[in-house]
């Protein structure tokens, strides 16, 4: 049976690691290549009107240079729920780091490690009662992150 306990440890805070990861979305959306740019760009509409005054990808893309930091914090504070990054800032350090592994396996923390995807966490959770792994949710899919 793989573990189920999480196989990285994080030295550092859930909002001083949401604002790194925002960094480096903020230099993908800003310079780089269409493949790079395009899914942050998307994530940005999909997440807040008010991010930015661009209605379309195309016109946001065109535009992608006057984007901020504050742009990127603001996403992802309404992905994890969050009316604004400061109402996000105040409470994310009192949860889990698992709340936001998410973005660490976006980032490669989990590269490391044996991975299989469902199509659901209920349908992971169901595997991993039988098999183990650590179950990182991924927006409406899950990955079990095996360690042995």
């Amino acid at each position: 049976m793989w573990s189920t306990s999480c196989p990285i440890e994080s030295p550092v805070s859930n909002s001083d690691y949401l604002r790194e990861h925002a960094r480096r979305l903020l230099r993908q959306a800003r310079d780089g290549d269409a493949s790079a740019a395009l899914p942050v760009l998307r994530r940005l509409l999909a997440a807040s009107s008010n991010a930015t005054r661009s209605r379309s990808l195309t016109n946001l893309h065109a535009s992608r240079r006057d984007l901020q930091l504050k742009h990127m914090l603001s996403m992802l504070a309404a992905e994890l729920g969050y009316a604004t990054w400061d109402a996000c800032k105040a409470d994310i350090d009192t949860r889990e780091a698992r709340s936001i592994d998410r973005y660490r396996f976006d980032a490669g923390a989990f590269n490391d490690f044996e991975k299989n995807w469902f199509a659901s966490e209920t349908d992971a959770l169901g595997w991993q009662r039988s098999h183990g792994g650590y179950i990182v949710r991924y927006g409406e899919q899950a990955v079990a992150i095996l360690k042995s």
